[in-house]
């Protein structure tokens, strides 16, 4: 019988304490990532070695009694060796027990039974060389999880619990921790993913501060602990900024301080490769930990060890930069830019009297001033014209919007003099004087209003400037319109219009252009709209001089558009499946009247 070496005996040991109780449980995939348990594979033994053999449960030391694997009471101390067990030469490329050995590790093996690099041996044949550093597959959310994250509050952040059971030669602290600046392999880490994807035609991944906190956490969690592990369900934390479109995180170590190298190893390996190419993911950041590491005197002791989380956003969060300490790539948003200064519910009021009778109703100025309203009747029918207002004759547009949140329809009114007004509905009929919310340098400005922000129930103002910035005003009641957010920049419109045009439960803007085309803003109910390429919805739109979103016009809930159009036209889009339907023509007189919005 081969004589085994007690280096070659540790590595069995530390192959032995993670292979689960049934072969297959947790086998891994090459062809992407795939979720794991947080329990058994989402962690491994710094210097795990995988075995030549198929094995069956093993049997445990505890300081109470043996019984197999997770069966027992008491703290594991180290497995059991079966003296039965003899380590063979295996390689990667050997067929024989290759796709039995991985079952435990999360690896893989192809059709010729070649090990992925999950499972390279933990000790070369050359003495003078350093072991092969430990691994573990990666850990990425599945959109069930994002799904269910995005019904509840994130978890809170939260430790690793203690006794996970975890074999390690010894237990290190947070004194072996060595407090270098690692900008550099931070950014080596960045570029090499970065100049990666840009190989394959993907779009370079961004750097967020607080998801690098994360995983600079984590990374100097697992150093301290020389243990290799996940942090279970980490897009929960709520410094992953609730992402919507996957989730990832890679782990690697080195005996040396080549922060590309750990990318080159994530490369080789087929399901970290996955997590570099995804073309989901839109932000990453990175946490590199120095230990005091010697693997000639202490084998397991690592000197790099490195984690990066990915996520994927619809709508980039603020504070979003192109690289590492780089710019922002919008400005930081107040936290309560979207909140409202009190919790509004939805309200009920008889509206039989007041002078706007429900959110279908066509509002317009004619040549002398009066504001008209045509009450909807329902079916895409309105009543006769009716005078509820005059003195509108130096109005540029007219918005009508519950502004209060008060169950009455008010005009919020973009004054040709630069002003923007506010007139408050009454219950009983007409509106209340006009109370000045902004004084002056509104005129130049193209305005939308809506209910934008998805955890407010007060409709808010967003104004286009002349540069093409696109700002957001939260609503202050009859405070002045000073207080504002950057929601996107480099627009041109010249006309805007908010609705649910998706039909997705958010506000989107619809943006005319001179060239009267209509690309779509679609919102998620964060202050800037999605990240993605904007569509262009709708065309020959070039004679609209008013869009005013509509509601329960075809039916309770139902949602829909009114255009008014040269040659005295004011059409009805419907938009309750979520495109724009055939229109059909509103009969009246319009000739001279401008539509409000």
């Amino acid at each position: 019988m081969r004589k085994i070496s007690a280096r070659t005996l540790a590595a069995m040991i530390c192959a032995l304490a993670l292979i689960p109780p049934a072969a297959g449980q947790l086998g891994g995939s090459s062809s992407g990532p795939e979720p794991l348990s947080s329990s058994v594979a989402g962690r491994q033994t710094p210097g795990q070695q995988t075995p030549s053999v198929a094995l069956g449960p093993p049997s445990f030391a505890y300081d109470g009694g043996t019984g197999a694997a997770g069966s027992a009471p008491g703290r594991r101390l180290a497995p059991a060796v079966d003296p039965n067990i003899t380590q063979g030469n295996q390689k990667a490329g050997d067929q024989n027990g290759a796709a039995a050995a991985l079952a435990g590790t999360g690896g893989t093996a192809d059709a010729a039974g070649t090990l992925s690099t999950e499972a390279q041996p933990a000790y070369p044949a050359a003495e003078d060389s350093p072991p092969e550093p430990a691994s573990i597959p990666p850990l990425s959310a599945t959109e069930s999880d994002l799904a269910a994250l995005a019904q509840a509050p994130p978890a809170p952040t939260s430790a690793p619990a203690a006794g996970t059971g975890v074999l390690r030669t010894e237990s290190l602290t947070t004194e072996a921790l060595v407090r270098d600046d690692a900008s550099a392999q931070i950014n080596a880490v960045f570029n090499a993913i970065n100049s990666y994807r840009a190989s394959f035609g993907l779009p370079a991944v961004k750097y967020h501060a607080t998801v690098a906190a994360m995983a600079q956490e984590w990374s100097d969690s697992i150093a301290s602990r020389e243990v290799i592990e996940h942090r279970s369900s980490f897009w929960t934390d709520p410094r992953a900024l609730s992402p919507t479109n996957g989730a990832g995180e890679v782990i690697a170590v080195r005996w040396d301080r080549d922060a590309a190298q750990l990318v080159e190893w994530w490369k080789g390996s087929p399901a970290h490769n996955a997590i570099l190419k995804d073309p989901r993911f839109t932000v990453m950041g990175i946490g590199i930990t120095f230990t005091d590491g010697n693997w000639q005197t202490t084998p397991n002791r690592y000197t790099m060890w490195g984690v990066v989380d990915f996520f994927g956003y619809g709508t980039l969060p603020a504070g979003t930069t192109s690289s590492p300490g780089g710019s922002s790539e919008m400005p930081a948003q107040p936290a309560s830019v979207c909140d409202p200064l009190v919790r509004h519910m939805p309200p009920t009021a008889d509206l039989t009297a007041a002078a706007i009778k429900g959110p279908g109703d066509l509002v317009s100025v004619n040549s002398s001033g009066d504001l008209l309203n045509r009450p909807s009747l329902g079916n895409r029918q309105f009543g006769a014209q009716q005078v509820i207002g005059t003195g509108y004759g130096g109005a540029k547009e007219l918005f009508v919007t519950d502004w209060e949140r008060d169950g009455v329809f008010d005009l919020l009114v973009q004054w040709t003099d630069g002003r923007v007004t506010l007139q408050s509905g009454a219950a009983a009929g007409g509106f209340l004087p006009a109370v000045t919310l902004g004084q002056s340098g509104w005129a130049g400005m193209t305005l939308a209003v809506g209910g934008w922000c998805a955890n407010n129930r007060l409709p808010q103002l967003v104004a286009l400037d002349g540069s093409g910035n696109l700002w957001l005003y939260p609503n202050r009641g009859k405070a002045d319109l000073v207080e504002r957010t950057l929601m996107a920049s480099g627009v041109s419109a010249t006309r805007l219009a908010m609705a649910d045009y998706d039909a997705d439960g958010f506000q989107d803007l619809l943006a005319r252009q001179t060239d009267g085309n209509v690309r779509l803003y679609r919102g998620s109910g964060a202050p800037a709209p999605r990240a993605e390429t904007r569509a262009i919805v709708a065309s020959g739109w070039s004679d609209v001089t008013a869009i005013r979103p509509l509601r329960d016009v075809t039916g309770l809930n139902s949602t829909g558009l009114a255009l008014r159009r040269a040659g005295d036209v004011v059409q009805y889009w419907d938009l309750s499946t979520g495109t724009l339907a055939s229109p059909s023509s509103v009969p009246g007189a319009w000739a001279g009247q401008r539509l409000a919005q």
